[in-house]
C-alpha cells in the first residue's frame, strides 16, 4: 500500500526522534564513563529525553454538526482499515468531544466520561487523572466490524427533563434560532450520554505521537469552555470544516473569528462535500468553476487566502481508498489536503522540538566544555609549576608547597563567603516561590467562587473575575522583580569567582514569565468579551460561574503549576554551574598540593610526576576532541529536523 504524504512525513519524523534520542543516550553513557557528567547536565539530558519520547502533536477538527468531520478523519487516517471506523452518517453522529491517540502500554479501548460528571464542576483534564470515573470498553483491533460497533457509543444520546439538562450546564432553548437542546412537547431534551471520549487505538500515525481531537459541533464549544479556552489554543493545527451544500453560516463565522482565527497555530479550512456539486449533466469546467466560486466565497467570509481553503469530498475519498480507485481519490481532493498537512503540520512541530532540544543541548555542551577546560587549565598550570622545580633545591619546593596551601586557604575563605551567599539565595528563592504559591492561589480560588456564587449582579460577577485575574497577573509581575534580584546576586558571585580564582565567566539567564502573563491576559480578554452585554438572570448564574472555573480558573492554576516547575529548573540552573566549577577547582587544588607534597617527601620523583601529568593531559585532550566530534554530530542531527 502506498504511503500518504502525512505517513511519509511522520515516519521520517519518528526516525529522526529515535536517532536523536539514541545519540543523546550514548552521549550520557560516555560522560558517565569519563567522569564528565554533572547534576546540571544530567537534568538537561533528562529534559531532552522527555521532549523526544513524550512528544505529542495535536490536530483538532472543528465544525458545526453534519459537516462531515468524522468522515474526514476516516478518510485521512483510517482508509486502510477497509471500512469506516468512526461512526459517520447523515445528521449528528459524534455527540461528545473525542480524542484519538495511542499508548502502547495500555490495551486498545474506548473510555467514556458520563455527562453527569458535569455536576461537580471538575474539568475534563482533572477527570483524566481518575480512571475509575470512566467507563471502559475494550477494542478488538483485529475485528474492524467490532471496533466500528464499539465506537458507536460516542454517538449515544439520552432524553432528560429540561431542568436536569440545565443543571448540567447545557444550553436549553425553545427558540429554533438559538443553538442549544430543543425542548419537546413533554418538556424533555436530547443530550449526549457522554461528556468526553478517549480512544486508544494502534495506528502508525498515532503511534508516532499524533493526537486527533474531534469536536461534536459548535454547541459543544459553548458547553465545554475548556475546549475553546484551553484545548483549541494549544492544538498544533486546526482543520475548520465547512460543507459545500450549506455554505458559511453566521455561527461558523463567529466561531472562526472567536476561537480559531485568534490562535497562532496552523489553520486550514476544508470545504467538504464538494461531490454534491458534481453533476453528470454539466461539463467538468462548469463544475470546477462552481467549486472555485465556493472556495472564493469561503475565503472571503473567513478573511483567509484562497490557497488555505481545500475543497474535498471526504466520503468519496474514503470510498476510493477502500476500493483502490486512484482516479476517484484524486478527484476527491484528499491528496492536496494530505500534502498541506504534511508540509505545514510536521515541519512546524519538528522545528519547535529541535529548538527546544537545541536549547537544552547547549547547556550540556557548555557544562562539558567548562569541566574539560578547567581540567586542561589545571593540568597545564601544574605542569608549569613542576617544570619550574626542575633542578631547584628543597627550599624552592617548600616555597611552592606553601603557595599552593595559601591558594587553598584563600579558596576556602571564598567558599565561606559563597555559603553565606547561598543563604541569601535561598531567602530570595523563598520570596519568589511565595509569589506563585499554589496554597495561596487555592485560597483565592475558594474565595472567588464564594463571592461569585453569592453576588446578585452582573457587575459583581465581573468584579470578582477582574480581582482574580488582577491577582494572577500582579503576582507574575512581582516574580519578575524577584528573579531580577536573584540574577543580580548570582551575577556578582560568578564575576567574583572569575576574577579571583579564574573560573569560567558564566552569565546566568534571566527568568521569563512573559508567556504566562500573555496567557492570563488572553483568558481575561476572552471572559471580558463573554461578559459584555450579559444580563444576569439567576438561572444563568450557575452556568457563568461553572464556565469561569472550568476554563479560566483551572487554566490559571495550571499556569501557576508550570511556573513553579520552571522556577525550580531556573533556580537549579542558576546555582548548578557554579557548584560544579567549585567542586572541580577544589579537587584540582587538592591534587596540586598532594603532588608537590609527594615530591617534597621524595616519595615521587619529579620526572615520574611530570610523565604522569603528560599522560593525563593527552587523555583530557582526547576527551575534548571526542566531545567536539560528538557535539558536531548531534548538532547536525538537530539541524536535519524534518
Amino acid at each position: 500500500m502506498n504511503q500518504t504524504a502525512i505517513e511519509q512525513r511522520f515516519e521520517a519524523y519518528g526516525l529522526w526522534r529515535r536517532d536523536l534520542a539514541q545519540a543523546l543516550t550514548e552521549l550520557r553513557t560516555w560522560l558517565v564513563e569519563h567522569g564528565l557528567n554533572q547534576p546540571h547536565s544530567d537534568l538537561h539530558l533528562e529534559r531532552m529525553h522527555n521532549v523526544l519520547h513524550d512528544d505529542k502533536l495535536y490536530l483538532a477538527f472543528v465544525a458545526e454538526f453534519s459537516r462531515g468531520k468524522s468522515e474526514l478523519i476516516n478518510a485521512l487516517f483510517f482508509g486502510e482499515q477497509g471500512r469506516r471506523i468512526l461512526p459517520s452518517s447523515a445528521g449528528r453522529t459524534t455527540m461528545c468531544p473525542t480524542e484519538l491517540f495511542y499508548e502502547p502500554d495500555r490495551p486498545a479501548s474506548i473510555r467514556l466520561l458520563p455527562i453527569e460528571t458535569r455536576r461537580n464542576g471538575a474539568t475534563i483534564t482533572e477527570f483524566k487523572g481518575f480512571p475509575d470515573e470512566w467507563q471502559t470498553i475494550a477494542l478488538d483491533v483485529d475485528n474492524p466490524q467490532g471496533t466500528a460497533e464499539a465506537l458507536r457509543h460516542i454517538a449515544e444520546i439520552k432524553r432528560v427533563p429540561a431542568e436536569e439538562a440545565r443543571a448540567l450546564g447545557l444550553t436549553v432553548t425553545n427558540d429554533i434560532a438559538r443553538t442549544g437542546a430543543a425542548v419537546d412537547t413533554e418538556g424533555e431534551v436530547e443530550i449526549p450520554r457522554w461528556r468526553y471520549a478517549l480512544i486508544n487505538f494502534p495506528h502508525p500515525l498515532l503511534s508516532e505521537g499524533l493526537v486527533i481531537l474531534d469536536t461534536p459541533g459548535l454547541n459543544a464549544l459553548g458547553a465545554e469552555p475548556e475546549l475553546t479556552l484551553n484545548t483549541l489554543p494549544n492544538a498544533h493545527a486546526i482543520l475548520f470544516v465547512l460543507a459545500a451544500d450549506t455554505g458559511v453560516t453566521q455561527s461558523e463565522i463567529s466561531v472562526w473569528r472567536d476561537h480559531v482565527a485568534s490562535t497562532h497555530k496552523g489553520r486550514l479550512v476544508v470545504l467538504n462535500k464538494v461531490d454534491g456539486l458534481w453533476d453528470d449533466l454539466r461539463n467538468t469546467d462548469d463544475v470546477e468553476h462552481e467549486i472555485s466560486r465556493q472556495v472564493n466565497e469561503t475565503a472571503r467570509y473567513l478573511l483567509v487566502p484562497e490557497k488555505r481553503v481545500y475543497p474535498v469530498s471526504a466520503q468519496k475519498a474514503l470510498a476510493a481508498k477502500i476500493r483502490g480507485d486512484h482516479d476517484l481519490e484524486e478527484r476527491s481532493g484528499i491528496g492536496a489536503l494530505e500534502r498541506a498537512l504534511a508540509d505545514e503540520l510536521l515541519p512546524g512541530k519538528g522545528g519547535l522540538v529541535a529548538r527546544t532540544v537545541a536549547h537544552e543541548f547547549g547547556e550540556v555542551e557548555a557544562s562539558v566544555e567548562r569541566i574539560i577546560g578547567q581540567r586542561l587549565q589545571g593540568v597545564r598550570e601544574h605542569w608549569g609549576e613542576l617544570s619550574g622545580l626542575n633542578g631547584k633545591n628543597m627550599d624552592v619546593i617548600e616555597h611552592m608547597m606553601a603557595k599552593v596551601r595559601a591558594d587553598k586557604t584563600e579558596f576556602d575563605r571564598a567558599m565561606q563567603r559563597f555559603h553565606a551567599t547561598r543563604t541569601i539565595f535561598a531567602q530570595q528563592s523563598a520570596a519568589l516561590y511565595a509569589r506563585i504559591s499554589l496554597r495561596q492561589l487555592d485560597a483565592l480560588i475558594m474565595e472567588t467562587k464564594k463571592n461569585m456564587e453569592t453576588c446578585l449582579t452582573t457587575s459583581g460577577l465581573k468584579a470578582a473575575m477582574q480581582a482574580f485575574f488582577g491577582y494572577a497577573r500582579g503576582h507574575m509581575d512581582e516574580v519578575v522583580k524577584d528573579s531580577q534580584e536573584i540574577k543580580a546576586l548570582m551575577d556578582g558571585v560568578y564575576k567574583k569567582f572569575q576574577e579571583e580564582h579564574g573560573l569560567a565567566n558564566i552569565k546566568p539567564a534571566a527568568f521569563s514569565v512573559m508567556r504566562y502573563t500573555r496567557e492570563i491576559k488572553r483568558l481575561q480578554e476572552k471572559h471580558e468579551q463573554f461578559m459584555r452585554g450579559l444580563s444576569l438572570i439567576m438561572t444563568e448564574q450557575k452556568a457563568v460561574v461553572r464556565g469561569f472555573f472550568e476554563s479560566a480558573v483551572s487554566k490559571v492554576r495550571a499556569i501557576y503549576v508550570s511556573a513553579n516547575r520552571d522556577a525550580d529548573d531556573w533556580l537549579r540552573d542558576m546555582m548548578a554551574p557554579m557548584e560544579s566549577q567549585v567542586r572541580e577547582h577544589q579537587a584540582q587544588l587538592r591534587r596540586r598540593l598532594e603532588s608537590i607534597k609527594r615530591i617534597h617527601q621524595a616519595s615521587d620523583t619529579l620526572e615520574a610526576r611530570m610523565a604522569e601529568l603528560k599522560q593525563v593531559l593527552e587523555e583530557i585532550s582526547e576527551q575534548h576532541r571526542t566531545a567536539h566530534a560528538t557535539f558536531r554530530r548531534i548538532r547536525a542531527q538537530l539541524n536535519a529536523a524534518p
